[in-house]
């Protein structure tokens, strides 16, 4: 049986490269989630009282 590829098959150096340069400015700028508010954010979905989606740099 042939085993069908998936998008993580096949890597491009020069998009990953890209993606990192623009993950590290937002970083260097403060355009971050803090991993806490993900925590609750994530706990809370299901439940009767869902949080809003949390925003960065709050």
């Amino acid at each position: 049986m042939t085993r069908e590829k998936s998008l993580f098959d096949e890597s491009d150096p020069s998009a990953e490269a890209a993606a990192d340069a623009r993950a590290d400015a937002d970083v260097a700028a403060g355009r971050v989630v803090r991993h806490d508010a993900v925590k609750r954010w994530i706990a809370s979905l299901g439940t009767e009282r869902p949080l809003p989606r949390p925003k960065a740099g709050a």
